[in-house]
């Protein structure tokens, strides 16, 4: 990126309006007070450290985590201007910090590209404090400003001591407002997860995280890639087998954008395409996505027609096809990005459509030509994923109902729900012949059906689409669910707004479970997305004493429980692996009973993330997954062995 003009002062600080409500309406701002809400604090400050990286003049940033919970975020970029504002006649840092979209990413020229997607975070993150430390090095000096109870100076901005001429940044400390959030406790590896991504974007920034709170280990983590989105591309496919060794690497600039793109296949059936600009997740994609995926396309077809490899007669490769096994990352950097849709998710600048495809299409042609050993194994999989395409096609006529729901598998049948009201019917996919049985007897046949699995589903991780089409209980539930799959999954014929999935409390359960998330991730996604999708939380214990019992979900309930009971009673406790163990009265009161029941909703906080742990757990790398259980099973509870 081309670097700005050293001269940052009070000049180029705009002030567009006041802080007022922040603190009425946090949501507003942040979008929640939960524990999303509490991290996305950091995000705020952190962004504003970055800006002075994309501006060129930041090379370290350090995340600290105190001991009392507060954050500490350190630069060494210019440092936020002390002179006084014109228009505010105080203390520029004071008015960044009061007054609600002031700062340079507001046209004062401060910035030519910026992080942060709104704009506001260092004024919200401290309405949202109980107190704010600012402490900037500029022109030899150490200034420091202190905020409390919202926002409220309660030291104006004073010089506390003198420093290097040379040194130059800020340091940024705040303690989120108990009142404010349900938590005020950071989690470590949230904070790390991103802090990574952050550095992987930033191309030889380093970004340092340290918790405090832990005295046997100060040390951190440290983030630093010369590679940039080169190396992110290697580390999402490093439990991944390749079929090209080199990460291909493309980028351009025109008019000040700036867009970058890294991809590199592997053997896997799924695409893990991820799209950013300026640092922010466009997760619902954009024109800067549009750009590559329709020269992606277009490139593979003219090489493959080219080569002989696809001849006259044959249909052209689709998208699906050439992105099948396809990594990669696209990144912008947009002086004025224009975000859409509802979440800000999607890029709706169109000259970045023209640019994207014009970098990408001339780059991986010229890779292509340049590497033609490459080029065979990249359109042999293509090709191979068009075939296994067509035959998806002719199995996914099988999942089409024609005409009621006349729905069987070699085992079992659906027993479906009379009410036609998708939101307020649900069904239970259920493991188990006798568990199967009861549930039927004791659910609501108004809103509740019951759909029984025979044994494990295919692990569709290790599997292209016309071999899940294949399967049997696959294609019951794709039957049941109404939206269809692939090219033809429609979100809004959903029959049923809750998929509750029911299995036992054992090792066979649990794998039957994420054999089922796994499937729901990879073809069903936006069911999980749009809160569709949970789990069913059958009772651990069942204590009995004399003529009474209690059915308890967790092993601190049976210890309270049993605490309570007199010291003279006689009590056994079992355990409940099954829930075929349970009659329909038992099941239907503890595990599907509306008023009674607890389901656990499955969410997806970070797409990349999840993308990692499918892979990880249900791919091919058995080392990987064995580190993984290694390094996360102190976490299990209820292990069986």
């Amino acid at each position: 990126m081309e670097q700005n003009n050293t001269h940052y002062d009070a000049s180029d600080i705009q002030v567009l309006e006041g802080l007022e409500a922040v603190r009425k309406r946090p949501g507003m701002y942040i979008g929640t007070t939960d524990v999303k809400g509490l991290h996305h604090l950091v995000w705020e400050i952190v962004d504003n450290s970055i800006d002075e990286a994309l501006a060129g003049y930041c090379n370290n940033i350090e995340v600290i985590i105190n001991k009392d919970n507060s954050i500490t975020v350190k630069d060494d970029g210019r440092g936020i201007p002390v002179d006084i504002h014109p228009k505010t006649k105080v203390s520029t840092v004071e008015t960044v910090y009061t007054v609600l979209h002031a700062g340079g990413k507001f046209g004062g020229g401060g910035y030519k590209v910026s992080g942060g997607l709104h704009g506001v975070g260092a004024s919200v993150v401290n309405a949202l404090s109980s107190w704010v430390e600012v402490k900037v090095y500029k022109n030899g000096k150490i200034h420091l400003v202190r905020f409390e109870n919202g926002g409220h100076v309660t030291a104006p901005l004073t010089v506390i001591g003198e420093c290097d001429e040379n040194r130059t940044g800020t340091i940024v400390t705040f303690k989120p407002d108990p009142s404010i959030f349900d938590t005020t406790v950071y989690d470590y590896e949230t904070l790390k997860i991103r802090i990574r991504e952050l550095s992987f974007l930033n191309k030889g920034l380093r970004i340092t995280l340290r918790d405090d709170r832990d005295n046997d280990d100060t040390t951190g983590d440290s983030f630093m890639y010369d590679g940039g989105i080169s190396e992110y591309v290697k580390f999402l496919n490093k439990n991944k087998e390749t079929i090209h060794e080199n990460v291909i690497h493309l980028e351009g600039i025109d008019d000040n954008v700036f867009f970058e793109v890294a991809m590199q296949y592997n053997t896997s059936y799924n695409e893990s395409i991820y799209s950013f600009v300026n640092n922010i997740n466009t997760h619902d994609g954009g024109t800067h996505e549009e750009g590559v995926r329709r020269a992606l396309t277009r490139v593979i077809n003219n090489y493959a027609r080219k080569s002989g490899m696809l001849k006259e007669k044959d249909d052209s490769l689709t998208g699906d096809d050439v992105k099948e096994g396809l990594t990669m990352i696209i990144s912008c950097k947009h002086p004025n990005p224009q975000f859409e849709g509802q979440t800000k998710g999607r890029l709706g600048n169109s000259e970045v459509r023209k640019l994207a495809d014009n970098v990408f299409f001339g780059g991986f042609e010229r890779f292509l030509l340049e590497n033609p050993d490459d080029a065979k194994k990249i359109i042999d999989k293509a090709l191979t994923a068009s075939r296994a395409r067509i035959a998806a096609k002719k199995a996914r006529e099988l999942t089409r109902r024609k005409g009621g729901l006349e729905l069987t598998n070699q085992w079992g049948k659906l027993a479906d729900c009379s009410c036609k009201n998708p939101e307020i019917s649900e069904i239970f996919i259920v493991e188990g012949d006798s568990a199967g049985g009861q549930a039927k007897q004791g659910r609501d046949a108004k809103t509740q059906a019951i759909l029984p699995l025979r044994g494990k589903i295919l692990n569709v991780e290790k599997a292209r689409l016309d071999k899940i089409l294949a399967n049997e209980e696959i294609r019951s539930m794709i039957t049941a669910f109404g939206t269809g799959i692939g090219d033809d999954f429609d979100l809004s014929k959903l029959r049923y707004h809750k998929i509750i999935i029911m299995t036992d409390a054992d090792v066979d359960g649990s794998h039957i479970r994420t054999l089922l998330l796994t499937l729901f991730y990879r073809f069903f996604r936006p069911i999980i997305e749009n809160g569709h999708v949970y789990v069913a939380q059958p009772p651990l214990y069942k204590i009995t004493h004399g003529k009474n019992f209690k059915f308890v979900l967790t092993d601190e309930e049976k210890d309270a429980y049993i605490a309570s009971l007199p010291e003279t009673t006689r009590y056994t406790v079992n355990r409940n692996k099954g829930l075929g163990e349970m009659d329909k009265e038992e099941l239907c009161d503890t595990t599907m009973n509306i008023e009674h029941r607890t389901l656990r909703k499955i969410t997806i906080e970070d797409a990349i993330l999840a993308d990692q742990v499918f892979e990880t757990l249900m791919g091919e790398e058995v080392e990987s997954r064995r580190k993984f259980i290694e390094e996360n099973a102190q976490y299990v509870e209820n292990l069986d062995i």
